[in-house]
């Protein structure tokens, strides 16, 4: 293989060590030039680099997977709760409003105690929770197949009477 030549220009201290390294190699600057070159021109692979990142990334992806599980949970149980509120929660007449807003300060303060202990104490209800959330019934509120059927209004995903079941409705009254 040919060479080039190249005349180089480089700061007395590093001059100073680089003859220490060359030294150390037998005199070989040359070589030594070359191999920091092809170091920094063409960085290889450390062994074993590869298998760390990808068992790395495996891990990431795990708790990523878990942690959007979990956000899934929490969010639909909010969401399936401000329904449920909302919908059965008649509103107060005007004389017991007073006291159920601070009521309802008393109970929201209990809460912000309640979750700021569990954070504290790495207790999370939602680890709780998703352990008991049976994973292919999609309807909480129905009661498992092998007991005794519902007999309440069937409704659709948004919680709304189910169309067959408004038109027999309308056909009795």
């Amino acid at each position: 293989m040919s060479k080039k030549r190249y005349t180089l220009y480089i700061s007395r201290p590093l001059a100073r060590r680089f003859d220490l390294i060359a030294q150390q190699r037998n005199g070989a600057k040359s070589a030594l030039v070359e191999e920091a070159l092809r170091a920094a021109l063409q960085p290889q692979q450390h062994a074993g680099l590869d298998e760390g990142l990808a068992r790395r990334l495996n891990e990431l992806n795990r708790v990523v997977a878990g942690l959007r599980r979990e956000m899934a949970v929490a969010t639909e149980t909010l969401a399936i709760f401000v329904r449920y509120f909302l919908t059965v929660t008649p509103p107060l007449p005007q004389d017991e409003q007073e006291p159920a807003r601070l009521l309802g300060r008393e109970r929201y303060h209990v809460l912000l105690t309640e979750v700021g202990r569990r954070v504290a104490e790495n207790e999370r209800l939602v680890a709780e929770v998703i352990a008991t959330v049976p994973v292919a019934q999609t309807d909480l509120f129905a009661k498992p197949p092998d007991d005794t059927p519902i007999t309440a209004h069937p409704t659709d995903r948004n919680g709304h009477a189910s169309s067959a079941h408004h038109d027999e409705e309308t056909d009795h009254g």
